[in-house]
């Protein structure tokens, strides 16, 4: 059996946009990559982000926050940065081979306002990620 090709989602914290885009990878194309995300803190996941995504009919409530690994970020193939904090601190990649995108997304952790306005923007987010996370699959990258 061929190595799926491992993609790294990486967030500033590891609690709301790559655990949506470890989610929707897992869902809509974990027959085709190994995904793992992690942080470059461990923030804890996020119930809203459970919340949406559920919502969406994806279950990440069992999904851990998580600090990135050394050995997983250097036998990635792709590392995907979710936010600018992220893309500007990520440790040094060895892996010569790697792809190293920055997909910017908003952080629906700071969003203010009221419970609806705050799910709002976490919904708008999420499905920014999913969009994205489409387009990766159907071009196979």
């Amino acid at each position: 059996m061929e190595k799926k090709p491992l993609v790294y989602f990486l967030c500033t914290g590891n609690s709301c946009r790559s655990q949506i885009a470890d989610g929707f990878l897992k869902a809509l194309g974990s027959e085709k990559y190994e995904v793992k995300s992690a942080g470059l803190q461990a923030h804890g996941l996020n119930p809203r982000a459970v919340q949406v995504m559920q919502e969406a009919g994806v279950d990440i409530s069992r999904h851990t926050s998580d600090v990135i690994d050394p050995d997983v970020l250097n036998r990635a193939d792709y590392v995907i940065t979710l936010c600018g904090h992220a893309d500007e601190h990520c440790p040094v990649i060895m892996n010569k081979n790697v792809i190293k995108w920055h997909w910017g997304f908003d952080d629906p952790a700071k969003a203010t306002g009221t419970e609806e306005e705050i799910m709002k923007q976490f919904r708008t987010v999420r499905d920014s990620i999913k969009s994205r996370i489409e387009q990766f699959v159907k071009e196979g990258k």
